[in-house]
């Protein structure tokens, strides 16, 4: 089974003059190199390390300590640094840029261009490779998945109903305009949670904030942590405009009723015509 495209921990054979030679208990080399440049201090023989294993512009299987951007069967949004007849070639963390064949263009891509892609092992060449055709690798059907759980989002392109995202490298999901008051940009990585799976078509919807009462408690903290940094005043109460509330806080309108209500409820706040007080 090929190595190329893993992280793996291996053993150190030989310590050379051009870095060091590790052990992959593959009798058909003699070890994997580690260039000297990525040899931290203090490894030596016997000792064991944890590298990157791809194949360099001489197409060697070598290893690395750099982390890619990318890793196989994972999305991610990268530049493209070259553009050739017969491909692309990305920018994904590592000296060979990371290739995309043009039968694996939704279009044709550009210099310096910006592009979702997933990454995978070509079998007939052992090449790490990717593709701007990510569909083929996402299902729009949750599986296994619960409504409330916490789930890993990348963000995508923006539609008429709200952003897309990949969920937990897996699925297509959707943050309606609504659910969103932050700014979020297309390649970023960041937490959600699963608002709902629709029955009808088991697509998923995403909500960046905890629903319910443990949404209300880190509201509540956010809240008096602002109130305590303003010396114990906000220029916010229950009518207050929703951006100005946003604005302020990072947090929803209705997020922000329900926790002052509750802080008020437990006398730790005064609501007054001109804001929130901080009550000793």
């Amino acid at each position: 089974m090929s190595i190329v495209g893993k992280k793996i921990n291996l053993e150190v054979l030989r310590n050379t003059e051009i870095g060091l030679f590790l052990d992959t208990e593959n009798k058909e080399h003699d070890g994997i190199l580690l260039p000297k440049r990525y040899v931290p201090k203090g490894v030596d023989v016997g000792d064991f390390i944890d590298v990157f294993i791809y194949r360099d512009s001489e197409d060697r299987i070598i290893a690395t300590r750099l982390e890619p951007y990318i890793h196989i069967g994972e999305f991610a949004y990268l530049n493209v640094n070259k553009v050739e007849s017969y491909g692309a070639f990305l920018d994904w963390g590592l000296p060979k840029d990371l290739f995309v064949p043009v039968s694996q263009q939704r279009s044709l891509m550009v210099n310096d261009g910006y592009y979702l892609v997933y990454a995978y092992i070509d079998e007939q060449t052992d090449r790490i490779a990717a593709t701007a055709k990510v569909h083929r690798h996402l299902q729009n059907e949750a599986e296994s998945l619960e409504v409330g759980e916490e789930v890993d989002l990348l963000i995508c392109d923006e539609t008429d109903l709200g952003v897309r995202v990949i969920v937990n490298n897996k699925f297509w999901g959707l943050l309606f305009h609504n659910e969103i008051f932050q700014n979020l940009s297309e390649g970023q990585k960041t937490k959600g949670y699963v608002k709902s799976i629709r029955e009808s078509d088991q697509k998923i919807d995403i909500t960046l904030k905890k629903e319910g009462m443990e949404e209300v408690k880190d509201a509540r903290s956010q809240i008096i942590e602002a109130l305590h940094d303003a010396g114990g005043f906000l220029p916010l109460h229950d009518k207050s405009a929703p951006e100005a509330i946003y604005e302020e806080l990072e947090m929803s309108k209705k997020v922000f009723k329900k926790a002052i209500g509750n802080l008020y409820k437990d006398k730790m706040i005064a609501i007054k015509k001109d804001g929130i007080h901080l009550l000793e």
